[in-house]
């Protein structure tokens, strides 16, 4: 009761002493299983007794107990897991466990105790004596409060925050002490606690020119200076005496002292150097914008919100000029003649080392190169839009232009308007293309904006329309050798690509091009291609393509991805600053790029190595198989590949199934031609309609099921849906049995055999098309063309039925990828959640229209299933394609676990062979011993499903010859890509160590180019001095590249090994490059888009075998 003594509650724990004993070796094991209920809203658990495990299992058990804590024996990593992938699942515990094979012999087991950062598990209890010290710091410390250090004054208080030490110094000896650390912060000592000072009210004057002018010119009272460390208030003095000439202006004298003027006559504040290098790299590589940095200034400057002077639009300003003038000299322009107005177009743009480039890191008589060596000369290029990178309608070109739009990545921008003026009217592209990027940029998301986009790189105004991407590949085409091959990747290429000729030899005098098709081949990337129709995934696909390598064309997305977190700073800028921002951000790009090339193209070489290896077996094996139909093969492949236009197309089928519309046509041709012949009709209804309503019926019930489930424990409106659906169904139904009274009486007459339950649903009611009648029944009781007609939609259902199955586990997949790499808390992951389960109706419904096509042909074949022509689909047949890069990668990982199993287990046979002594017959003939030996079998011997590589083989063998001939091709195809990557990536290595010593020797010339005497000799020295660095650095790049591509990998957290090697830089690589590396990604050369062995490449996830996609 409230308000009175409560009793105090006793609990009584008994136990037995048995518990605390080591039960027997053969004392069964007690486990829990969890099953869901019927509802699936709850999970109930059943204790389940497993019989004792085997004497090696035993002895395993013994050898992994943790030696600290004993008591841990039921460990669940103890156990060996048997499952999915060979990891078991553990609900109540909620994760994946590490099987068997992972643990390595040689690794100790983490203790469970052990803090996982022991340095942070310390700290905690020394957490007092750090705070007693953190204030011990706000008072004068060991300082002395009645001597000055430096001069022996007495009544020292002030000391700097900045300097090292503690020390309180007099007015004097601290302004004395800060002549060279102008911008340290000082605080003063009242007797009670230190307040902050300046150390300009302290009398300090920072003179610029030269320390001893007789004459300073002071600037102004507030001159600000914005440091790492805060905004300052300084008193500044220039020099004005007889070397004010020497000296330079105002503005020169700041910048020789590392100070950046906000203005350029008489500045008031000025931004040091290294400010503006910390915020330039923190905004390349973290996004961080002008205002947060800013903003973070001031913080640090005073926390409380005091006034400080504001000078954030010259923060801006300043940004900018500095950044641009990096690029001008990172360029080489303060070398060059012209100087800064004599930068042509693309000049400060980094161009990257590996791709070709005559007459700089290619060989002479590349020209000349025979045919099978020419895809080494080609160069890949990628065209796309980026619709974040969206502009408002703020400013314009007058009052904001660029600094440098032109000069490296944008093209120039004055002709590209003038000739976008004549072309308003031009729409824009129409596309094949499911992907929503083009829908999305032509819609109301796109008004309002003068740009929604830049691409290779120019503004889109409205769409992706042909006048501007014509303009912006005839731009930078202009700086690429007219010999040189060339693939073109765009994800819309199927449309662009038509007239291109002609419509770039119109284009306007600048840009104008005649170009000749034979040295062009253009794809779509292997992402974007799913997305098209069949006959663009065979005509554009990478996968396909002589020469392409591993290329995935979808190298152009990544600096997409990577410039996006400034597009709400971009979004709001005028178009200069826009320009020029985005160029600094992809010179950045290209930069980061080009210095980890070399560890990048190692990486892909090891992989592509591994897998040229695994293809060219697998498609020898292949072609051992078929070795009578190779040679016909062989020359249809070959004739192809000189003349894809002309010639036949070896990956397209040419004895297509049918879908049950085209199926439907051609019965319905049949009964008008029978009609014509004067064949009388038994009814309105033709024989094929009957089917054909009756299997639409069948279709109906499916989905009822499939809602019923899904609404199961729905709310009352999704019931009444229900009902509504079955009511529908059964006048349907009605209907159909008035139908079948003309073309199969029999089924009525089985239909009145059958006790039909009372509460029947209209969903589970049996429709008795003729599929479902005995040979017997079907003779006595059915019209004579309706077994014909439901044999043929039956197997437009197979075929129909299997590549829609298909499609829907290729979405699958995709879900799961972007569930599992973008959705992130509740809400995220119930839509993706949401989204999946829909995804699995559809599978569902289409693998259980499949059965009963199945079914219902095995049954019209009187049960002989050789005539069917299609196989039995299985539940364990319905699963995603492998992933090529992660079956790799799991492959390899296997063979290491194989290895360590092997080990493991021969140690404890070992151990337990002397445990039980040569009398007990030790373990070698134990059959469960010897089956712990199989490493997960049904992973290991895991294959793609049948699914993904079967075609309709009835009748004529002509369905099957055209199966093997498709896979055939496609693994030569992937055979020769993956040997295609190996070569291009030795290529593009060899190429990236020329460039580095091209660069190299152009700074070096820039360098012998400075007229030393006829420029000022401090300005000559360091611009020489630029140079050699420069050069020096290309040298030094040249020689991690060398290291990298040859020293022995030793894995992760092993001390590396280098080895060395000769490198001929005309030749290619002289050694052998040791060691194994994990897979490749992205594109530098390519990326692993095919699988291992006979997997069929990422091309044919919706590929599917069929070709009635479009």
């Amino acid at each position: 009761m409230r308000g009175s003594e409560r009793q105090p509650t006793a609990y009584v724990f008994s136990q037995s002493v048995d518990e605390f004993l080591t039960p027997a070796s053969d004392t069964p094991i007690q486990t829990i299983v969890q099953r869901p209920t019927t509802d699936g809203r709850r999970v109930r658990s059943e204790v389940v007794a497993l019989d004792p495990p085997s004497p090696i299992k035993r002895a395993r058990l013994q050898a992994n107990i943790i030696e600290d804590h004993p008591v841990l024996t039921d460990d669940p990593l103890d156990f060996e897991p048997e499952g999915i992938n060979g990891e078991l699942y553990n609900m109540e515990l909620g994760g994946f466990f590490p099987s068997f094979a992972e643990t390595s012999t040689a690794r100790k087991k983490r203790d469970p105790f052990k803090p996982s950062d022991l340095a942070l598990h310390e700290f905690r209890a020394l957490r007092d004596e750090y705070l007693r010290e953190f204030l011990r710091l706000d008072g004068c410390g060991d300082a002395s409060t009645e001597v000055c250090p430096g001069c022996d004054a007495t009544d020292p208080s002030f000391r700097c925050r900045d300097c090292f030490g503690e020390l309180l110094y007099c007015q004097a000896c601290c302004v004395g002490m800060h002549n060279r650390n102008p911008l340290h912060r000082v605080e003063r000592w009242d007797g009670r606690y230190f307040t902050p000072t300046s150390l300009k009210s302290l009398g300090l004057r920072i003179q610029f020119g030269h320390e001893d002018c007789s004459t300073p010119r002071s600037a102004h009272e507030n001159f600000t200076v914005l440091d790492l460390n805060g905004i300052h208030e300084v008193a500044v003095q220039f020099c004005a005496c007889e070397r004010e000439l020497e000296m330079g202006l105002s503005r020169i004298q700041l910048v020789r002292r590392r100070w950046f003027p906000a203005t350029s006559d008489n500045p008031r504040t000025a931004f040091t150097f290294r400010l503006l290098d910390f915020f330039h790299t923190q905004t390349l590589q973290g996004k961080t914008t002008m205002y947060d940095f800013y903003t973070s200034l001031e913080k640090i400057t005073d926390a409380t919100g005091g006034a400080l002077a504001k000078r954030y639009l010259e923060f801006l300003r300043s940004t900018r000029e500095y950044r641009h003038l990096l690029m001008l000299k990172r360029g080489g322009r303060g070398h060059a003649p012209g100087g800064v107005y004599g930068t042509g177009p693309g000049d400060l743009a980094i161009r990257c080392p590996a791709c070709p480039r005559p007459g700089v890191n290619l060989p002479e008589g590349w020209e000349d190169a025979p045919p099978e060596s020419r895809f080494l000369y080609i160069i890949f290029l990628a065209l796309d839009a980026c619709f974040r990178l969206k502009r408002r309608l703020v400013s314009s070109e007058l009052r904001d232009p660029g600094l440098g739009t032109g000069w490296a990545y944008f093209v120039e921008m004055e002709p590209y308007r003038q000739y976008l003026l004549t072309v308003t009217d031009q729409v824009e592209m129409s596309t094949c293309s499911g992907l929503a990027a083009l829908d999305y940029a032509n819609t109301k998301y796109s008004r309002g904006y003068s740009s929604t986009g830049p691409t290779g790189v120019g503004d889109l105004q409205k769409g992706e329309r042909y006048a501007n991407m014509d303009w912006i590949f005839a731009s930078f085409l202009r700086w690429i050798h007219q010999r040189l091959r060339k693939v073109v990747s765009y994800d819309i290429v199927c449309q662009w690509y038509k007239q291109l000729k002609e419509r770039l030899a119109n284009l306007p005098p600048l840009v104008r091009l005649h170009i000749i098709l034979l040295f062009f081949a253009f794809v779509i990337p292997k992402m974007h291609i799913h997305s098209h129709i069949l006959a663009c995934q065979l005509c554009f696909s990478l996968n396909l393509l002589p020469g392409a390598g591993q290329t995935d064309g979808e190298g152009i997305e990544r600096p997409w991805a990577n410039v996006g977190g400034v597009a709400s700073s971009t979004r709001e800028m005028g178009p200069g600053s826009r320009r020029d921002c985005l160029d600094d951000h992809w010179a950045f790009w290209n930069w980061c790029k080009l210095v980890g090339l070399a560890a990048l193209l190692r990486k892909r070489l090891n992989n592509a190595k591994r897998e040229s290896a695994a293809q060219t077996e697998a498609f020898e094996a292949f072609s051992l198989e078929q070795e009578e139909r190779v040679q016909g093969w062989e020359e249809k492949a070959a004739a192809y590949e000189a003349d894809p236009q002309n010639a036949e197309n070896p990956y397209r089928i040419t004895h297509p199934g049918m879908t049950e519309a085209q199926a439907r046509l051609k019965l319905a041709e049949e009964e008008a031609e029978a009609v014509r012949k004067g064949m009388p009709a038994l009814h309105d209804v033709s024989p094929s309609a009957f089917i054909f309503e009756g299997l639409e019926l069948e279709d109906e019930q499916r989905r009822v099921r499939v809602q019923v489930e899904l609404k199961k424990s729905g709310t009352t409106a999704q019931k009444i849906d229900v009902l509504a659906l079955r009511r529908k169904l059964s006048r349907g139904i009605t209907r159909f049995r008035k139908l079948q009274a003309t073309y199969t009486p029999g089924a009525l007459q089985a239909l009145a055999r059958r006790e039909a339950p009372p509460d029947e649903l209209a969903e589970d009611i049996p429709l008795m098309l003729p599929s479902a009648l005995s040979a017997a029944e079907r003779a006595a009781g059915c019209a004579a063309t309706v077994e014909h007609v439901e044999s043929l939609a039956r197997d437009a259902q197979c075929s129909e039925s299997l590549q829609r199955l298909r499609n829907q586990l290729h979405v699958k997949s995709r879900l799961f990828t972007y569930k599992a790499n973008h959705a992130r808390h509740q809400g995220a992951n119930t839509r993706s959640q949401t989204l999946v389960a829909r995804n699995e109706s559809k599978i569902r419904l289409h693998s259980e229209k499949y059965q009963a096509a199945w079914r219902a042909l095995g049954l019209l074949a009187n049960g002989d299933l050789s005539k069917v022509g299609w196989r039995k689909l299985k539940r364990e047949d319905v699963r995603m394609m492998e992933d090529p890069e992660e079956l790799t990668k799991r492959q390899v990982l296997r063979k290491k676990q194989d290895a360590r199993r092997k080990e493991k287990l021969d140690r404890i046979r070992a151990e337990e062979g002397a445990l039980l002594g040569e009398d007990e017959g030790g373990i070698e003939g134990d059959g469960e011993e010897d089956e712990e030996m199989v490493v997960n079998p049904a992973e290991n011997m895991r294959q793609v499903s049948w699914i993904w590589t079967m075609a309709q083989s009835h009748g004529t063998d002509a369905e099957l010859e055209d199966a093997l001939r498709i896979e055939w091709t496609k693994a030569r195809a992937r055979s020769k890509r993956w040997a295609e990557e190996v070569d291009l990536l030795e290529e593009e290595y060899r190429r990236l160590l020329v460039s580095f010593e091209y660069e190299a020797k152009q700074w070096e010339q820039r360098a012998k180019d400075i007229p030393v005497g006829e420029v000022e000799a401090a300005f000559g020295e360091g611009a020489i001095a630029y140079a050699l660095k420069q050069a020096a650095m290309y040298r030094t790049l040249a020689q991690r590249a060398t290291v990298t591509m040859t020293e022995v990998h030793q894995g992760r957290g092993r001390k590396r090994t280098k080895q060395p090697a000769v490198v001929d830089v005309s030749g290619g690589i002289r050694g052998e490059s040791g060691g194994e590396d994990g897979g490749s990604d992205g594109e530098g050369g390519g990326s692993d888009d095919d699988g291992v062995g006979n997997v069929p490449s990422d091309e044919e996830y919706f590929m599917g075998g069929g070709e009635d996609d479009g």
